[in-house]
C-alpha cells in the first residue's frame, strides 16, 4: 500500500493559511508520516492543479490512497469527482482533509489522523474504505 499526500494553499491568498509555512510543510509530512510523497500545488482546483491530481491518480495502483489537504472535504469531493471518475480511481481511497485555520503542527496532526486511519484498516485486514470525510476545522 502507498499513500500520497497532495496539499493546496488556495493560491496563498486565503486568510486561513496565514500561520502556515508551506515551504517546509511537505518535507515535515514526508519526514514524520508513512507516506510515499507529499507535494504542494497553489491551486489544486485550477487547471494546473487538476493536471497534478490527474497524474497522481493515473499513476496509482489499486493499493494507493490519495490524501488531499486543502479546503472542506465536501468541497473537495465536488471539485474532484470528475477527475476521480475519469481516472477510474476508487473514490473510497480518496481522503479529503480540511487543513485550513491552523499552523503546520495542526495540519500535520490532521493529516496524521487520516494516514493512521488508512494504515489501521490495512493492519486489521478490514475492507479498505476511507474514513468518512468531515470538516476538521477547530
Amino acid at each position: 500500500m502507498e499513500i500520497k499526500v497532495l496539499l493546496c494553499n488556495c493560491k496563498g491568498l486565503c486568510e486561513s493559511f496565514k500561520d502556515v509555512d508551506m515551504n517546509t510543510l511537505p518535507f515535515e509530512i514526508e519526514s514524520d508520516l508513512d507516506v510515499k510523497y507529499s507535494v504542494l500545488h497553489p491551486q489544486l482546483c485550477g487547471q494546473g492543479g487538476n493536471a497534478v491530481l490527474a497524474d497522481a491518480l493515473g499513476a496509482s495502483g489499486g493499493d494507493t490512497w490519495i490524501v488531499v489537504g486543502a479546503c472542506a472535504p465536501a468541497t473537495q469531493q465536488k471539485l474532484f469527482k470528475k477527475l476521480l471518475r475519469n481516472a477510474a480511481f476508487d473514490e473510497q481511497q480518496f481522503v479529503p482533509v480540511d487543513i485550513r485555520g491552523t499552523d503546520n503542527e495542526g495540519i500535520e496532526q490532521r493529516l496524521k489522523a487520516a494516514v493512521e486511519g488508512v494504515l489501521n484498516r490495512a493492519e486489521e485486514g478490514a475492507p479498505m474504505a476511507a474514513p468518512a470525510p468531515r470538516d476538521m476545522r477547530q
